[in-house]
């Protein structure tokens, strides 16, 4: 049974969505959290999130303003911290496209001041948050996220008999995050047209809560070297559509530079190493390691998946209804939300 009382963390990209949830979640359910530092660059994002979670009210918590960018800065923010969760990340995809180096100095080698931080200064577990547009990335975000997610697993080949592991999960869009597409639709729908980027296209769909739940069931639960990956349901970007303006014209305006018409969690090729959970799926490291991907499957009683197994949006076998998709923005976006 998990217990965070008493421990030290550290959430990267504190003030985002999943930062503010994660915060919000361990101060509920581990009052005693000896300290829990939240680590971004936005002086006024902290300075706002401080008034929800003052530390006069909470503690153990912490505001360290840094750049992931900067390795000794991390590194001091890391002193007698036991357990880092890395969400920072810049994620927009046409602004990565535009800025490429900007995102790879963020994602890439800031991943790996996260790695040498964690291996110099005793911490005992990392769980990194990755993204669906790792998995056969065709655009540089994913890319970079990818590249990020080899230098974690990387990590656990490197860090010789230090009692530390590392581990990925990687999860789909994020609903009413910054930047998803309910909270643009809900903007937009007052101008009587929604943009449809193209007819066809798939999401997968999880809630800050349940991508929290699957952070907490990583630390709970993770060997080490290992990729989680939700089962969640996939929208069809019309139905979204449809549930939050029935009345819109849907416009369409083409696939952006770099956007996936469905997006894929786990390829073909990951299917040799990849064992079926109850909920989630764990792609294993591959090649040789302390434990195997049948090792696993019989620890956590799963099953290996059938070689040629893939998971993506357009294939999956839970879809979400118009009427589950309005369902999921009251539950999370806007409780007061209506068609009318």
């Amino acid at each position: 049974m998990l217990d965070l009382n008493g421990r030290s963390i550290l959430v990267t990209g504190g003030t985002g969505s999943f930062g503010k949830m994660f915060v919000k979640t361990i101060l509920e359910q581990y009052p005693q959290v000896r300290r829990l530092v939240v680590y971004s660059r936005d002086e006024l994002k902290q300075f706002e999130m401080a008034q929800v979670f003052p530390h006069s009210r909470y503690p153990a918590i912490r505001y360290f303003i840094g750049d992931i960018r900067d390795g000794e800065r991390f590194k001091r923010a890391c002193e007698n911290i036991e357990i880092i969760i890395h969400a920072a990340a810049l994620k927009q995809v046409p602004a990565a496209e535009y800025n490429p180096m900007e995102c790879i100095k963020t994602n890439v080698m800031g991943a790996q001041n996260v790695i040498e931080a964690a291996l110099d200064c005793g911490v005992k577990q990392v769980v990194a948050l990755s993204t669906d547009k790792a998995a056969a990335p065709i655009n540089l975000y994913g890319a970079t996220k990818l590249c990020s997610d080899k230098l974690f697993l990387a990590a656990n080949r490197m860090k010789g008999e230090r009692d530390l592991r590392f581990s990925v999960v990687r999860y789909g869009n994020v609903i009413g995050s910054r930047g998803a597409v309910i909270p643009g639709f809900l903007q937009k729908r007052h101008e009587g047209f929604l943009p449809i980027t193209h007819p066809e296209m798939t999401r997968f769909n999880i809630s800050l809560e349940d991508g929290v739940k699957m952070v907490l069931y990583t630390l709970e639960h993770a060997w080490g070297g290992e990729i989680l990956v939700p089962k969640i349901p996939s929208s069809r970007i019309t139905d979204v559509a449809t549930a939050v303006g029935p009345d819109c014209e849907q416009r369409i305006i083409g696939i952006r530079p770099g956007e996936k018409l469905h997006e894929e969690m786990i390829t073909t090729s990951d299917s040799l190493n990849t064992v079926e959970l109850d909920r989630y799926y764990a792609i294993c490291p591959s090649g040789a390691f302390r434990y195997t991907p049948q090792d696993y499957a019989e620890a956590f009683g799963g099953q290996l998946v059938a070689r040629g197994f893939r998971y993506n949006s357009g294939e999956n076998q839970e879809w979400l209804s118009v009427e589950q998709i309005r369902q999921q923005i009251r539950d999370h976006i806007d409780p007061q939300f209506s068609i009318v």
